[in-house]
Formats: structure tokens, sequence, C-alpha cells
């Protein structure tokens, strides 16, 4: 389960992809499997969310990990590697950004 708490040990990485309505539920698809079939059991993996704007243009991801190495070793495996020139593929453009948590309100 996500959860969000100041000063917590884990990293916080933020992705947005941009498409277009036609790739959207292609994309979201694409993601949705990554996640059941190969991210979720990764290393250090806590939780993620998928998110669709109304104009279904942007996919934001939101996940959580126990540590930054974790993360990136789970870009680095081959499935991934394959699975990422795949989703890039279906979008003109993602970017993934690690985040500190700031502040809770």
């Amino acid at each position: 389960m996500l959860t969000i708490k100041k000063g917590d040990a884990g990293q916080t990485v933020l992705t947005t992809f941009e498409v277009t309505p036609g790739t959207c539920e292609d994309l979201l698809e694409a993601l949705t499997d990554a996640y059941e079939a190969c991210i979720s059991k990764q290393a250090g993996f806590i939780a993620a969310g998928l998110h669709v704007n109304d104009a279904q243009t942007r996919i934001a991801n939101y996940s959580q990990w126990d540590r930054r190495e974790d993360f990136q070793a789970m870009l680095r495996t081959p499935e991934m590697r394959e699975r990422n020139r795949a989703i890039s593929a279906l979008c003109k453009g993602f970017e993934p950004v690690m985040y500190d948590v700031a502040a809770l309100f």
C-alpha cells in the first residue's frame, strides 16, 4: 500500500508519460502488465499507482521503493529494458524523476 511520510528513508519516483487519446489505453495496459508481471516482483518494490488525466493525454505513475538503488536495478533488468522500448513506442515521451517528501498537509 502506498504511504507518504516525511523523512522516510525510501525512494519515491514520479513518472509522467505524454500520450495521445488513441494510445492512452494501450500504454496503460502495457504499464499494468509490467507492474503485475515484473516490477512488483523486484527487490525493494513497495507500491505504485497509475493515474490518467481526463483528456487521456497524460499518465502519471507514482512508485515507492526501499532504496534508490532498487529502482535503478529494476530499470537495468533485461525484461524492463525490453518493456521500456515498447513503452517508449506508445508515447511521445516519459520521464522518471526521483523525489524526497518535503512536506505533508
